[in-house]
């Protein structure tokens, strides 16, 4: 498969990818697969500012649904895994192995995270008072965000980010300038789940896209 057909097999916006300034080349050959468009701070900061939103509405889906949305990734990248795993070795210059390696850490960690959301306890608490006990409850933080470097660019942005949204944050991700195709691979592959999960916040959904463009 092409690496035009390749990145057009996993949603990415081709248009995107012809207009971009940033340039992305193969370590196995040194050949330019596409250009990217390249985000600024301005631009960051209007991300930000929209997890932030995301969040406010994220928090407040019940953990286990939360859990449900992350299981569904899980389930797309299954079916991707091959695909997904051969751009991670186009763009990464990993052997085909350990790009669907690579992938498979990702689905591990979204069936830990779904085990997850079902055990986020809180301790009960022996008081002094009489007829009083202290409840522990965990909140989440807000607006997490990760940077990947270009070795691995797609499972350690899994092991923070599947996490993250299980526990209600909001994420905002910034991948190595040097494989940003994967990025975008992942934010079209996330979408996808999406729009199988139904009834995430939009806000949640806005920050995903402008976070990872």
């Amino acid at each position: 498969m092409q690496s035009t057909e390749l990145l057009e097999s996993l949603g990415l916006n081709m248009a995107r990818l012809r207009d971009g300034t940033l340039e992305v080349h193969s370590p196995i050959d040194g050949k330019r697969i596409a250009t990217v468009v390249e985000q600024g701070p301005g631009d960051m900061a209007e991300a930000i500012q929209a997890a932030k939103q995301a969040h406010l509405g994220w928090r407040s889906v019940p953990a286990p649904r939360r859990g449900e949305l992350v299981r569904i990734f899980g389930e797309v990248l299954r079916e991707e895994k091959e695909k997904l795993g051969r751009l991670v070795s186009v763009e990464a210059g990993k052997i085909l192995a350990e790009g669907a390696g690579e992938v498979q850490e990702m689905i591990d960690i979204c069936d830990f995270a779904v085990g997850l959301s079902r055990q986020l306890y809180g301790l009960t608490i022996a008081s002094e008072r009489p007829g009083h006990r202290m409840m522990e409850t965990w909140h989440p933080l807000g607006v997490v965000g990760v940077i990947s470097a270009f070795n691995f660019p797609v499972a350690v942005w899994s092991w923070n980010t599947t996490l993250a949204l299980v526990c209600g944050n909001a994420v905002v991700w910034k991948p190595s300038e040097k494989s940003p195709l994967t990025a975008l691979a992942c934010q079209a592959l996330f979408e996808r789940a999406l729009q199988r999960f139904g009834d995430a916040p939009l806000l949640c959904h806005k920050s995903w896209l402008e976070g990872m463009s």
